[in-house]
């Protein structure tokens, strides 16, 4: 399935028909099959979900009681410690924390410091949390490393993948680590690197890009196995890791093969969103979509829904817009595009549309569309009514709807 014939189910469609928009749904058949190829594709490795890619948290407890999966890698801590307070027991926090508030908040729960572990690239981060709470007035404060994933050709000239960690060799590795373990009151526990230059682009097509993108990717995947080898082998020397974590959904294939990770994180390939269409190891069905009103029509081509501007991260492009998935045959106009209170759509299907017709839209990114919304429409595509409709679950709420606004 295609970025361009990624529809919407009939009997999803018609679980919904009677409400009114704007309102979001999840498929939790399509999520469940979806969760299931995750786990084939990890091939044995466990699972830990990014929760940025959810924002749901029935949807993150429900993922957690399946086979394959274990732990969650959450953004803030805030929300880590949040997500423990409502019973997850493994939470790393993805990308390091100056949140002086929350430090103190860890340092004052035993439970918490026992199920929350820091992520941490620099001494200065070290620093910060015992200028909150010195050592002796708290517990042990669990920490992971993270090492920079990014891949780099031409001498070092042009570089591939996120800015993240300026830990990028066995040695400075290894200064890290000895920097963690020699101060009172850290344990060190894991290590983490993220390729997303591997996890996050999408490599299929038959164009320049696409195929440079595969001899990228190829490249950076055989760089990477050999130095996260050496930098996990130089650090359990200074420590008794835990876990090494690596990939996400994009990468599953090429991170599992490396003996030196003990589990893999995803997040992105439960819900399906468009991003997720260009790739070629795998194909996740679109399990989650957002619903907006036809409430005008400007001329017989065009029409008009209410709202629309739901643009996710990264990037500025086109890529970034919600992707419409039905009726098929409707696109942006190139000088509106996404509106925050409205969107011209036109094509061919535009003269079929009536005001207070449905559209439906795909968000680019998974788990950034619950930041719009209190709550989705559960529905079941395995599951029908006796009129042929998938039937509908509940509701779920979101980050939002529990009144949580971590980032």
């Amino acid at each position: 399935m295609s970025r361009r014939d990624a529809g919407v189910p009939r009997e999803v469609r018609a679980a919904v028909a009677h409400l009114d928009p704007p309102f979001g749904v999840v498929d939790l058949g399509a999520f469940r099959a979806n969760a299931g190829d995750l786990v084939r594709r990890a091939r044995g490795v466990p699972i830990r979900v990014a929760t940025k890619s959810v924002r749901i948290r029935e949807l993150l407890a429900a993922t957690l009681e399946r086979p394959g999966f274990a732990g969650v890698l959450a953004y803030t801590l805030p929300e880590a410690l949040w997500l423990v307070e409502q019973g997850f027991d493994d939470v790393v926090v993805g990308y390091p924390t100056a949140h002086r508030a929350a430090l103190g908040a860890l340092a004052a729960d035993e439970r918490a410091a026992r199920s929350v572990t820091l992520m941490v690239d620099d001494v200065a981060q070290l620093d910060l949390v015992d200028a909150v709470t010195p050592p002796g007035r708290r517990p042990e404060i669990r920490i992971c490393l993270e090492l920079d994933a990014a891949f780099r050709t031409a001498g070092g000239a042009v570089r591939f993948g996120a800015w993240r960690s300026p830990v990028g060799t066995p040695d400075a590795a290894v200064r890290l680590a000895r920097a963690v373990v020699a101060r009172p009151g850290f344990a060190l526990v894991g290590l983490m690197a993220y390729e997303g230059q591997i996890a996050g682009v999408g490599d299929a097509g038959r164009g320049p890009r696409a195929i440079a993108v595969r001899a990228m990717q190829r490249a950076s995947a055989a760089e990477l196995a050999e130095r996260r080898a050496a930098v996990v082998a130089a650090v359990r020397r200074v420590a008794d890791l835990e876990f090494v974590n690596g990939g996400g959904t994009g990468s599953l294939e090429t991170t599992t093969s490396e003996a030196a990770v003990t589990e893999v994180t995803a997040g992105s390939g439960l819900l399906g969103s468009g991003l997720f269409d260009t790739y070629r190891a795998f194909r996740p069905r679109p399990a989650s979509w957002f619903v907006l009103p036809v409430v005008r029509r400007p001329t017989r081509g065009v029409v008009t829904v209410l709202g629309g501007g739901w643009v996710a991260s990264g990037p500025p492009g086109h890529d970034r817009l919600p992707s419409v998935a039905h009726p098929p045959g409707l696109a942006y106009v190139a000088r509106e595009a996404a509106g925050e209170v409205q969107t011209p759509l036109r094509g061919r299907a535009a003269r079929r549309l009536a005001v207070g017709d449905h559209v439906w839209f795909r968000h680019a990114k998974a788990g950034e569309g619950a930041e719009h919304l209190g709550a989705v429409v559960a529905v079941d595509s395995a599951s029908r009514t006796a009129d042929g409709a998938a039937a509908v679950v509940g509701e779920l709420a979101t980050y939002r709807g529990e009144g949580q606004a971590f980032l």
